[in-house]
């Protein structure tokens, strides 16, 4: 009987060694996937940026159809619609982004980000000076589905008919505004000679975090398995 009780007592830590290693080793396979599934991405993301640029015009493009895509746009900047998305810092340099609509020749709009504008360090609030092409301008650039996004406490200074925001959510703006806007936004890479940056970040996806965790699952894993011999060659001993 105590042979029998004991065998049940051991059997219960075994039982969760073994379920440890089960949960841990699913979950360094699934971060493996996705990390596979980014490079996959990054893979299309380059081939995108070396094929021609599609045309945008007023039918809706679907952000996944066209995002990371190289597009381009003909219409005229609506300057009265601009919004500066604070907190964007270029080369350690506070500043803004100026995300702009454009009013497409053939109907529709489209957000574009136009580029990085420096911050006035004595008025905060204080625009630097920039031009805006009055007449029909062509805008290539990359389909994103942001104009980049900043840690946002509460609002953030992102309500409506505020020109200096925090983020910008494209739906919420085209019902702000009216705007049957494009479900994307145009990150600008033509030069324009306007006093704007366009020195945009490569968009990363974080590939090298996935295989660390998923290492660090997989050492758990194998941590399990080591315990659980460690402790099962104790028992054994014990009983000799």
């Amino acid at each position: 009987m105590k042979s029998i009780k004991s065998m049940k007592i051991r059997l219960v830590p075994a039982l969760l060694i073994a379920l440890v290693m089960a949960v841990t080793i699913r979950l360094g396979f699934w971060q493996r996937d996705r990390a596979h599934q980014k490079e996959a991405l990054q893979a299309q993301i380059d081939r995108y940026e070396h094929a021609s640029a599609q045309s945008v015009g007023a039918q809706p493009v679907p952000l996944a159809a066209i995002e990371y895509h190289r597009v381009r746009a003909v219409g005229r900047f609506m300057p009265e619609h601009v919004v500066y998305l604070d907190n964007r810092p270029y080369q350690d340099r506070p500043g803004f982004y100026v995300v702009m609509p454009l009013q497409l020749t053939g109907g529709g709009y489209v957000l574009v980000n136009r580029g990085w504008l420096p911050r006035n360090a004595d008025v905060r609030t204080a625009i630097a000076p920039y031009s805006t092409p009055s007449g029909e301008v062509t805008v290539e650039g990359i389909a994103r589905a942001d104009a980049s996004r900043a840690f946002e406490l509460g609002e953030g200074g992102s309500a409506a008919h505020q020109q200096i925001r925090q983020n910008l959510d494209v739906a919420a703006f085209a019902s702000e505004t009216g705007l049957a806007l494009q479900p994307f936004v145009i990150e600008q890479t033509s030069d324009a000679r306007d006093g704007l940056v366009r020195d945009w970040p490569a968009p990363t996806m974080g590939v090298e975090r996935n295989y660390g965790y998923m290492l660090q699952w997989w050492g758990m894993a194998a941590a399990a398995l080591g315990f659980g011999l460690y402790a099962a060659r104790r028992a054994a001993k014990k009983e000799i």
